[in-house]
């Protein structure tokens, strides 16, 4: 049987650098209790790194320049990648980098500089866009779903894991069980979204074990069926929907709603405001509307 830890792009290739920095790395992660996503994250992007390094004769932790580094991140300038996706590789080094310094696999830091991400607005659906999308669904799974995100902003994998037995209609307590970082917190949800859940709970089997949220066939949503299921929603919604962008959504509108902004944090299940903060979108119209209010000019000559 294969294992699972085993990357393929390295069976002929022997040297110290992978055999020995790449795996210590790697076991280094699930020592840490990593979650199988994020090692599976590193390893992708890792193998593409080394990769690339060792096809560039770079056999050795101690061979690696900044030089190299800046070389890879240019090429896939030059492909066309985007800002973000070479940002990921960046992150990804800087890690393995700091990893082989403190693991005294290399003698001295490989700096380089971080590809910058452009500012970009980020999706998010004001209130009639929720009304239109809760206005296109065609059953109480989909109407249930779609108020039950909103009220909460769970991950895609936050919501895909809950089970009934996570979820008190009565109190509105949804409890997340190692969500992001393997943390746990819980969530509220309202009133309304409870009756809609209630009205879905009839419609399938709602035993403990059995997932919150269920294909079809009952079973648990996988991110890609999920993504597909919103996808068809979307389309007679006339609205592209992901599960971030909702949310997005209600980070947005919670604090538009006049939520505490450390309150939201915990809600989202964020360790720091500043990731918060790329969360919260503010509208052009509630820009506007703060600048009428509060404006120095307009209230100094008013």
């Amino acid at each position: 049987m294969k294992n699972k830890n085993q990357n393929p792009q390295f069976k002929t290739v022997a040297s110290d650098f992978v055999n020995n920095a790449y795996l210590d790395f790697m076991l280094s992660r699930q020592a840490m209790m990593c979650t199988d996503r994020t090692i599976d994250w590193y390893r992708y992007i890792l193998g593409k790194i080394i990769d690339w390094l060792v096809g560039h004769n770079v056999n050795e932790p101690e061979q690696i320049s900044s030089k190299h580094i800046r070389a890879f991140l240019a090429e896939m300038a030059e492909r066309g990648c985007a800002d973000s996706y070479m940002h990921t590789y960046a992150r990804a080094m800087k890690t393995f980098s700091r990893f082989m310094l403190d693991e005294e696999y290399i003698s001295k830091p490989i700096s380089f500089p971080m590809p910058k991400i452009a500012e970009k607005r980020l999706r998010v659906y004001d209130e009639n866009q929720v009304r239109q999308i809760l206005t296109a669904c065609q059953d109480n799974r989909e109407t249930a779903f779609i108020r039950f995100m909103v009220d909460t902003g769970l991950r895609n994998a936050e919501v895909r894991n809950l089970k009934w037995r996570d979820i008190e209609i009565s109190s509105g307590v949804v409890r997340i069980h190692k969500g992001k970082g393997r943390k746990s917190r819980i969530v509220i949800v309202g009133l309304n979204t409870r009756r809609a859940l209630l009205k879905y709970r009839r419609e399938v089997d709602n035993s403990d074990s059995k997932p919150l949220f269920q294909t079809e066939t009952g079973k648990q949503f996988t991110e890609s069926g999920l993504r597909s299921w919103l996808c068809r929603l979307g389309k007679r919604a006339k609205i592209h929907i992901t599960p971030h962008a909702l949310r997005r959504t209600f980070a947005t509108l919670s604090l538009k709603a006049g939520m505490n902004v450390f309150q939201l944090q915990g809600l989202l299940g964020h360790s720091t405001l500043e990731i918060t903060r790329h969360y919260v979108t503010l509208l052009d119209e509630d820009l506007i509307d703060a600048h009428q209010k509060h404006g120095p000019i307009d209230n100094l000559l008013a």
